[in-house]
């Protein structure tokens, strides 16, 4: 058997999508050629595997995996793809509509060059000191739907991220690993951030990730306004709106489309 997907990208944060509305994919194997698809060299080459589905509450649902096989309850860059390629593949007329997730139902909406996509209530602790790799470093904890650790640095540059962010991996605060944040402030309405996230080590870009460094900053003091620019190693995006009505702004590319064959 052999399955049609999409290779797409929002910000250089690449996937592998697979429409489930047109060629069922067996769920359970999920894990496995999430694994195998998304392998650089030996498969598709991708962050992850992304499969389109009916919702319950909503029109559509996004059902996500890393790159290693392990869930993910939500993807900003993601969902901007799946919401681009469901309005392409004809399983919505309007432009504007909401996506079920594992972490709840967020709304799109399709813009000429880009995607919008709200990302429900996004929160910051206090705060922490951790002990990473022989170095004292203070973090901060976030939710966007899914663990984020935000730590700001005076170089995003110069700062290891895989070396730091493979070490929180293993903190027992974050007992099912958290994506880590390195953000550096660059103007009163701009940081600029590098992300290792759990499961797939350092991509080019985070779209939830953006979501909880611009709310860290805000309270921090670094950012003011409703409207932030990040950037990212693949791209920008563009926050917009307060903790509980975050939206994100960017683009969502299709890179080529084929078809590979189902292992057995």
């Amino acid at each position: 058997m052999r399955v049609p997907f999409t290779k797409m990208e929002g910000c250089g944060n690449d996937y592998v999508l697979v429409d489930g509305l047109q060629v069922p994919l067996p769920l359970d194997r999920a894990a496995a050629l999430a694994r195998a698809w998304s392998d650089r060299h030996f498969g598709i080459g991708a962050d992850g595997l992304i499969v389109l589905g009916a919702g319950q509450r909503a029109p559509v649902r996004m059902s996500m995996w890393n790159a290693d096989g392990s869930r993910g309850a939500m993807c900003g860059n993601g969902l901007r793809c799946l919401a681009r390629l469901a309005f392409a593949h004809g399983h919505l007329r309007e432009r504007r509509f909401p996506v079920e997730t594992d972490a709840g139902v967020r709304r799109v909406e399709l813009l000429d060059d880009a995607v919008r996509t709200w990302m429900g209530t996004v929160t910051c602790a206090a705060p922490r000191r951790f002990e990473l790799a022989g170095r004292g470093l203070e973090l901060v904890p976030g939710d966007a739907g899914n663990p984020h650790a935000v730590c700001f640095v005076d170089d995003v540059e110069l700062t290891p991220v895989v070396e730091l962010g493979v070490a929180l991996q293993r903190d027992p605060f974050f007992p099912d690993g958290v994506n880590v944040e390195f953000v550096q402030s660059v103007g009163p309405d701009r940081l600029r951030q590098r992300t290792f996230e759990r499961g797939s080590g350092e991509t080019l870009a985070c779209g939830t990730g953006a979501a909880v460094a611009v709310v860290a900053a805000r309270a921090r003091g670094v950012l003011h306004g409703e409207r932030a620019v990040v950037e990212l190693r693949g791209g920008t995006l563009h926050v917009t709106g307060d903790s509980s009505t975050l939206a994100i702004e960017g683009p969502a590319r299709t890179v080529f489309t084929g078809s590979i064959e189902l292992p057995e």
